[in-house]
């Protein structure tokens, strides 16, 4: 039977994806990487952490839940290395490459660089999806990375030698649609494309050059490729992701206004969208502004806006009332009928993340899922405050 996001709680309520990660799991990351640990050990490491985040969303009430990303090295680099490390790495690529984001509290994150072609994922995260079927009947939510940030992999200036950029272009749209295909094969509710650089691209920050280039339409653009190739039916499943970040309980680019970003974003054909808000200075002006630019028909499909109202970075849960208050705060300004909650990120996108505001990562993953709970619980709230069935 296919999905219903209203039908557990009227106003539909989803997560972005990741769980902090357990600390005997990334520490069986760091032996791997080390070299003492075999695959097979990692492996079971893994398993136990993703049947521990199934159970424990599953008695969160969530109406969809995830795997919560136990399984790999980051929400942008799971289709190309199984480690942050760069065990792995997939054909034609090599260490090295630009920054993906400079970080708030000064850490960053490097992506590895594109030596030649053809550029191929080495894994899709439908069989991270098949891995979880078999572990409950609860539909699943999938994240997937977006073209936008693959696009990163390749040199910012010129052309590689044999390997144009077009040619690239069109590998990466081409792996990001049988991505987003596989997830359905295996049996995903929805998909949500990761575009976190979304809101880093008008940064213009001359420590990290990407951000200079004026990037935000082009990202657009190629994104809107991939949505091409989905009937409208199809498209109502699948998501994007937009936050200014979060990692080591920091986050890279909440200063830039976020008009800068949802200006643009709308125009991606997607059938909804999550967006961070919560943990945004201005709430209602970025109700507002979502309310402006949220498109009543994206080629055939109305755009759903799924409001975040937890706080990924913080460890303090927010109460059910206050999610609701949110939420009908935001009805204000965006049709009630197109209104979701999300959370305003994933709780922790890398594997590597000791989570510092928390404690440990053992800590924020009780308080993640906590806080999760309560979203769903002040979701139906908020859907019986506004009358929305």
């Amino acid at each position: 039977m296919a999905y219903d996001p209203r039908a557990a709680t009227g106003i539909p309520t989803e997560p972005v994806g990741s769980i902090p990660r357990p600390l005997n799991l990334q520490k069986a990351f760091a032996k791997f990487d080390a070299g003492n640990l075999s695959k097979a050990e990692l492996e079971k490491e893994q398993d136990a952490a993703v049947a521990d985040t199934i159970k424990r969303f599953e008695a969160t009430g969530s109406p969809i839940i995830s795997d919560g990303e136990q399984r790999v090295s980051s929400f942008a680099t799971y289709p190309i290395a199984d480690t942050l490390a760069g065990a792995g790495l997939a054909k034609n690529l090599a260490p090295g490459g630009q920054y993906f984001a400079i970080f708030a509290d000064g850490h960053n994150r490097q992506l590895p660089k594109v030596t030649g072609g053809p550029f191929r994922y080495n894994f899709f995260a439908g069989e991270l999806v098949k891995k979880a079927k078999a572990m409950t009947d609860k539909p699943l939510h999938q994240a997937v990375i977006a073209p936008s940030m693959m696009y990163l992999l390749y040199q910012l200036d010129g052309d590689i030698p044999g390997y144009p950029r077009k040619q690239f272009e069109d590998d990466i749209v081409n792996e990001c649609e049988k991505d987003i295909r596989s997830c359905f094969a295996a049996g995903a509710a929805r998909v949500v494309m990761d575009f976190t650089e979304g809101r880093l691209a008008p940064r213009n920050d001359p420590r990290n050059p990407w951000t200079t280039r004026n990037l935000l339409p082009f990202f657009i653009e190629l994104d809107n490729r991939v949505f091409d190739r989905f009937s409208a039916e199809e498209r109502k499943n699948i998501g994007v992701h937009v936050c200014p970040g979060g990692d080591v309980d920091s986050v890279h680019s909440a200063d830039v206004p976020y008009e800068e970003l949802l200006k643009q974003l709308f125009k991606l054909d997607a059938g909804y969208f999550q967006l961070q808000m919560a943990s945004e200075r201005d709430r209602e002006s970025a109700y507002k502004l979502v309310g402006k630019y949220l498109r009543e028909d994206a080629k055939g499909v109305p755009q759903m806006a799924y409001i975040g109202v937890i706080v990924t970075q913080s460890p303090r849960p927010e109460s059910a009332q206050e999610v609701c208050d949110q939420l009908v705060a935001a009805a204000n300004h965006i049709d009630k009928q197109r209104l979701g909650s999300t959370d305003d990120c994933g709780f922790s996108p890398f594997s590597i993340d000791m989570k510092p505001n928390h404690g440990n990562p053992d800590y924020a993953r009780d308080v993640a899922f906590q806080k999760i709970a309560n979203r769903v619980t002040g979701t139906k709230m908020a859907a019986e405050k506004l009358g929305v069935h």
